[in-house]
């Protein structure tokens, strides 16, 4: 069953967490101020500066990605100590729930991935084996550090945050290569936000800022070549569910190493 590690695996990939980076550019104006709150009067580069700085200062946070060009979805709650709840699914191919405290892991295939993975009676046996368990390890396992490597929130924030390039430091100036420009308000989740959209070249991206109270990003949202990928970040600063699953409803990951009759 070693195959079933690499494709795990492959269900955090293709969602490509789209940062949606924000820099120095060239600025449009506001088309309407209405119900923009204390942003109507900042630009869009102050406003996306604003976002950056709160998406930084977060402890924890409720992330949630989509992207057309793949059915995984990923669904977790994550903080700065690489602690993780929540699931990963790959539409009719299966779900998977995780748990992470410290080094410790827990992963739960559902029914669905077992038999989408193996042929035959073999899927079968694997969700009739492992049905209803966590499959239990910890990040020395390189398969269960990679399949985590959506916990990391540090790294998240440092992409969102970090500019897509420099220039050395003795290039003369050039011209922006992007705009920013603010949009008019709208909700998301009920939440009122104000959009900023980065455009450059056939690429937009844009933040969704909220209006009222810290200006926290709640969704990210980048289109590239007719392709969109989305985030969309709630719940900033509450705890991730410190509830790990019980030790008599677990089997240790090293079952992934043999054949499905043996378990």
């Amino acid at each position: 069953m070693t195959g079933t590690r690499r494709t795990l695996t492959a269900l955090t990939c293709g969602t490509a967490l789209v940062a949606a980076t924000v820099g120095s550019g060239a600025t449009a104006a506001a088309h309407n101020p209405g119900n923009e709150g204390d942003l109507a009067h900042r630009t869009a580069q102050q406003i996306s500066d604003d976002a950056v700085h709160e998406l930084l200062a977060a402890r924890s946070l409720r992330l949630r990605s989509a992207t057309s060009t793949d059915p995984t979805r990923l669904d977790l709650t994550l903080d700065r100590d690489g602690n993780c709840a929540g699931h990963i699914t790959k539409g009719p191919l299966g779900r998977v729930d995780l748990v992470k405290r410290g080094k410790n892991v827990w992963v739960k295939p559902d029914a669905a991935f077992w038999k989408s993975q193996f042929p035959g009676g073999d899927g079968t046996a694997a969700a009739r084996a492992y049905g209803g368990r966590f499959l239990h390890g910890t990040t020395d396992d390189d398969f269960l550090q990679r399949l985590t490597a959506a916990c990391d929130l540090n790294g998240f924030q440092q992409a969102v945050a970090t500019p897509e390039s420099s220039s050395p430091p003795d290039s003369p100036p050039q011209s922006p290569s992007f705009t920013l420009t603010k949009g008019r308000p709208t909700t998301e989740e009920g939440t009122p936000v104000l959009p900023v959209t980065k455009k450059a070249g056939g690429a937009a991206q844009t933040v969704y800022v909220a209006i009222e109270g810290r200006h926290y990003p709640r969704k990210l949202v980048t289109e590239i070549d007719g392709e969109t990928g989305t985030i969309q970040l709630s719940d900033y600063d509450r705890p991730v569910p410190s509830h790990t699953p019980d030790p008599g409803a677990t089997t240790d990951i090293s079952v992934l190493e043999g054949p499905v009759q043996s378990v």
